[in-house]
């Protein structure tokens, strides 16, 4: 069994492009059938009376639509990535666990249910996301046999590569729940998570091919960006179904353990720009708000709603316009990511061709 699957292994891009297409299509097709369940046991969203009022013709969308992208993901991954390559076990464990987490709390705000609140609590969610963030961290800081001996690498443009020591243990977990909560909040519209997790995931899989050392994480990198593009076969807008926290924070913390994997961590925010900007527009709210209201005593709003693409819905864009802005937005930032990765790529070929001795000058015959 092991050899087969050591035969099917996904060794060069053109397979890794072939796979990305083959999620596609696994993806499409079960994303079909996954809607039947969600249907059948009528598993709505209740939508936040607090949002913009526009959202609640959205109530009792399907939600949950993660599931379509994590399923066949982790069935390919095992089928074409894993044999030989254990190390994915930790990527894909953090999906997983993330996406448990998500789907519970999921469940609590479906439309049907009895509880008021609409989830896990703030403080609750936090604390279970920094735990799974903490023991992932762990396992790619801690040496072989017990982790992945990351050590602390990171991969700076043009400088090299330098290693913070045990600062990337805390780093790595706080970079974790930054981007799994970042990619949550993104998830507010139709199709604006989804896109721009596969864009992001596309400029890992080149980043990755281009550095030579992580074809593993190049596979997986595509894997996700086909399986992404499928969902929003069905997330277009008006969506047929949410992604849901079960897709967003397990998404958003396998994105993140991809870039920790790859050492080329300090190109995230480059790259995934509006998950940045959705993240620090809903920090910078309430940190505002607080502020104003203890300095003042009348508390005042930074934007009209966060995170940041609720303040330009509110402002007249539609949610059709707002959605391909953003991924505009971090197309360019990709090409600027991407780019700033090949100047590392170059580096190292200068000190490569450096370190190697000149041919032999053989005089020529007088």
């Amino acid at each position: 069994m092991q050899e087969a699957l050591r035969n099917l292994l996904v060794r060069d891009m053109s397979r890794a492009l072939l796979l990305a297409a083959g999620a596609f299509v696994v993806t499409l097709i079960f994303g079909y059938f996954w809607l039947k369940v969600l249907r059948h046991y009528q598993i709505g969203k209740r939508v936040r009376v607090d949002g913009p009022q526009t959202h609640l013709v959205k109530t009792g969308t399907l939600t949950m639509g993660g599931m379509m992208i994590l399923a066949p993901v982790v069935i390919l991954t095992m089928a074409f990535n894993l044999v030989d390559r254990w190390s994915m076990l930790l990527p894909i464990a953090a999906m997983v666990l993330y996406g448990i987490l998500g789907a519970v709390d999921d469940y609590l705000s479906l439309e049907r249910s009895k509880k008021e609140q609409y989830g896990f609590s703030e403080l609750v969610k936090f604390i279970l996301q920094i735990v799974l963030a903490l023991l992932i961290s762990l396992f790619l800081y801690l040496p072989q046999p017990f982790g992945l001996a990351n050590s602390g690498l990171v991969r700076i443009p043009f400088v090299g590569t330098y290693d913070i020591g045990f600062w990337f243990f805390p780093l790595a977990a706080f970079i974790i729940v930054a981007t799994s909560n970042a990619v949550n909040l993104t998830d507010g519209l139709d199709g604006l998570a989804g896109w721009n997790l596969a864009i992001a995931f596309g400029a890992y899989g080149v980043i990755t091919f281009l550095s030579g050392d992580f074809t593993n994480l190049m596979t997986l990198s595509f894997t996700l960006v086909g399986a992404c593009v499928a969902f929003l076969w069905y997330n277009a807008h008006p969506a047929q179904v949410f992604m849901g926290d079960l897709g967003s924070l397990a998404l958003g913390a396998v994105l993140a353990v991809i870039a920790l994997q790859s050492q080329q961590w300090l190109l995230l925010p480059i790259i995934g720009v509006v998950f940045v900007s959705e993240a620090a527009s809903s920090a910078l709210q309430k940190a505002y708000y607080k502020y104003t209201r203890w300095r003042t005593g009348t508390p005042v709003r930074l934007f009209r709603m966060a995170p940041l693409h609720h303040h330009f819905e509110l402002g007249g864009w539609s949610e059709t316009q707002i959605t391909q802005r953003f991924v505009m937005i971090s197309m360019v930032a990709t090409f600027l990511g991407v780019s700033l990765a090949l100047t590392f790529h170059k580096e190292a070929q200068t000190a490569q061709r450096q370190t190697v001795p000149p041919p032999a000058q053989i005089a020529p015959p007088r």
